[in-house]
């Protein structure tokens, strides 16, 4: 089974997500539809192990044969990050592939654990996963605990019912409306952000909205309980083009007021990170790194190098 989306949109947002932090939605009547595969017995892009790169890898890791991962996917997942395939139980997506990717140039097999977004970090902290793949942007605050090898451009939307006439590239433009965003996230970090620069203008803050899945988030957007929903760019754009009732607005960086980077995700000092952007890299050079993102139409988020703790959000971006 395959789903549908709109990759001229997709292809313009990311895009511009790497020179401004602030960019155009696209038209709607503009994307042309592409698909993308849920099936549970897909092939996943792998390479040859790089012998000189797997020795680098913690004994401990090596000598246990796999990589293990922790996806923060539970539920569903969001394609085409990491879902669940068609047979209900599969992890499938773009995070799971490079997941596969990154394993097999270490010579490790991989063990995907699916859990919730708060129980990755858990996770991650005592050990049981090595390894977090789910999205996760870098920031100062997550450095003090977790080491991180870029692997992706990150981009977060702006996304209204359809019809509903707005349109965000600045702050301004989200005073006093209602928007949902996720509890401890980035997009989280940006509202806030936000927020304090309409204070400081005389305008009214934006009101922000928890929920617990993203159902909840697009059922509360399309029965106009809240105006705006700000999420990862490829999710949006996904239910966008599949549900008909929304639009995106508007995009931003993830990373605001610089450019955000998406990170494999280690424990602090637990010497896997530099091995993962070695491998990564040399998934880069020899192509394989490309046909992952092709794979699943998030060319335009690709990383020339990965980067082992580059910049992230500064903390007092964060809440």
């Amino acid at each position: 089974m395959k789903k549908l989306l709109a990759s001229a949109g997709l292809l313009m947002l990311l895009a511009t997500g790497c020179a401004d932090p602030v960019a155009e939605a696209p038209k709607g009547s503009d994307a042309s539809a592409i698909s993308f595969d849920s099936s549970a017995g897909q092939s996943h892009i792998t390479s040859v192990k790089v012998d000189s790169i797997a020795a680098a890898v913690p004994a401990a890791v090596r000598e246990s044969g796999k990589l293990v991962v922790g996806s923060g996917s539970a539920g569903g997942g969001q394609p085409p990050l990491a879902f669940t395939a068609d047979d209900n139980k599969t992890p499938v997506g773009v995070e799971i592939d490079i997941a596969y990717l990154v394993a097999s140039m270490l010579g490790l097999q991989v063990e995907v654990q699916t859990t919730s977004w708060e129980n990755l970090f858990l996770g991650l902290d005592s050990g049981k996963y090595q390894v977090g793949i789910s999205n996760i942007g870098v920031s100062e605050l997550r450095k003090e605990k977790y080491d991180f090898a870029t692997y992706r451009l990150g981009l977060h939307a702006w996304e209204a019912k359809k019809g509903a006439g707005y349109k965000v590239d600045k702050p301004a433009d989200i005073a006093g409306k209602t928007v949902a965003v996720s509890s401890g996230t980035l997009q989280e970090a940006i509202l806030l952000d936000w927020n304090k620069q309409n204070v400081a203008a005389g305008l009214k803050p934006a009101s922000p909205k928890y929920f617990q899945t993203a159902t909840d988030y697009y059922l509360a957007l399309e029965s106009g309980r809240i105006d705006l929903y700000l999420g990862p760019n490829p999710v949006s754009t996904y239910h966008v083009a599949t549900s008909g009732k929304t639009e995106i607005i508007g995009t931003v960086s993830s990373g605001y007021p610089i450019q955000g980077l998406v990170g494999v995700t280690t424990k602090k000092d637990s010497g896997l990170a530099k091995p993962i952007a070695d491998a990564l890299n040399a998934a880069i050079k020899d192509g394989s790194y490309a046909k992952v993102l092709a794979k699943w139409h998030l060319e335009a988020e690709a990383v020339p190098t990965s980067l082992v703790n580059p910049p992230g959000l500064p903390k007092t971006k964060q809440k």
